[in-house]
């Protein structure tokens, strides 16, 4: 009689065997499997992007951050400051710093986390520490005075900056701000997710990147809305955008909004420069009677310009009255 002796499996025969027997272990494998590509994918077109879209400007080092900025033209400087998610380009594209380099020496951050800025995590960046930083890299760059334009989140930080050192600001250019607290699910939403550290990381380096580049389209039109995207938005550089570093350092912004507003909205009737504030009267991601209105009423020396039929992106698509803005708040302070 013939004794057969069972072959011994190979180590991947019994992985397999005992992934099919426990079902629960096979999905995790499976699961882990998907985000270690997802995360090698996302960096090889982190990296990419970086190399198609190099800085266009300088760099200085300011209290252990590496600011990357852009200086044009001469005459009083004016410092914008773009809003959560964006960067340089924003302003570039737009045209709006050509146009003001006609007649001012135009200064144009990448604040914390978004372009070729740094965001160091040994802080919480919010409107306060990002205006102390400027007011460093102002001071460092030999600038004295200036006028403010901030838009979005960066009109958060224009704020802080005329609150905090309102001797260096002689006048502020609002646009489409969020200045008072109110209920944000969409901030809700960034808090439970990318912004909370370690668990952020995670999905900043692997989901965030290709939900971001999904909702792409959809993301826009509701910024631009009801306007449609202009054409020379084209040149906003739309893999930077969606880095995993630039998406956790917007998520971060996104949870701060909230807390951000309740703190500055002490500081409103402080403001003695001149305020020309402006809003888009069809904006879908700020109510701006809520916002702008209500800062107007607060602010009782201000100016407030409903720009019609116009969203959050009025610099894209209302560059011209941004500039006229800039402008009249610059003709203030001289009287």
């Amino acid at each position: 009689m013939r004794i057969l002796k069972r072959r011994s499996q190979s180590p991947a025969a019994r992985t397999l065997g005992a992934l099919t027997a426990h079902p629960l272990a096979s999905a995790i494998v499976a699961t882990a499997g998907l985000m270690v590509a997802a995360a090698a994918i996302n960096r090889r077109l982190s990296d990419k992007a970086q190399r198609d879209n190099p800085p266009q400007g300088r760099f200085i080092d300011i209290d252990g951050v590496r600011l990357h900025y852009v200086e044009r033209g001469s005459g009083r400087p004016l410092v914008l400051l773009h809003g959560n998610g964006s960067m340089i380009q924003d302003f570039e594209s737009s045209g709006l710093i050509d146009l003001a380099a006609k007649d001012y020496r135009v200064i144009v951050f990448d604040r914390p986390g978004f372009g070729h800025s740094q965001r160091p995590r040994n802080v919480v960046w919010t409107p306060a520490a990002q205006a102390d930083l400027f007011r460093d890299a102002l001071a460092h760059l030999g600038v004295g005075k200036v006028i403010v334009l901030g838009h979005s989140w960066g009109a958060s930080v224009a704020v802080a900056l005329a609150s905090r050192h309102p001797s260096m600001v002689e006048a502020l250019i609002l646009a489409s701000g969020y200045y008072f607290p109110t209920a944000r699910t969409d901030a809700m939403m960034a808090m439970a997710g990318p912004a909370i550290p370690g668990f952020g990381d995670i999905l900043s380096h692997t989901i965030s990147p290709i939900l971001s580049r999904l909702m792409w389209p959809a993301t826009l039109r509701r910024l631009f809305g009801p306007r449609s995207v202009p054409q020379k938005f084209d040149g906003f550089p739309k893999a930077l955008a969606v880095r995993p570093s630039q998406l956790r350092a917007g998520a971060a912004e996104a949870a701060l909004m909230v807390p951000a507003a309740i703190q500055s909205a002490k500081t409103y009737g402080e403001l003695s420069m001149p305020v020309i504030i402006l809003a888009g009267e069809n904006d879908r991601l700020i109510d701006i009677d809520e916002q702008s209105g209500r800062l107007h009423d607060e602010i009782k020396h201000s100016k407030m310009r409903r720009v019609p039929n116009s969203g959050h992106m009025i610099q894209q698509s209302d560059t011209a009255d941004l500039m006229a803005a800039v402008d009249e708040a610059a003709a203030a302070t001289l009287h």
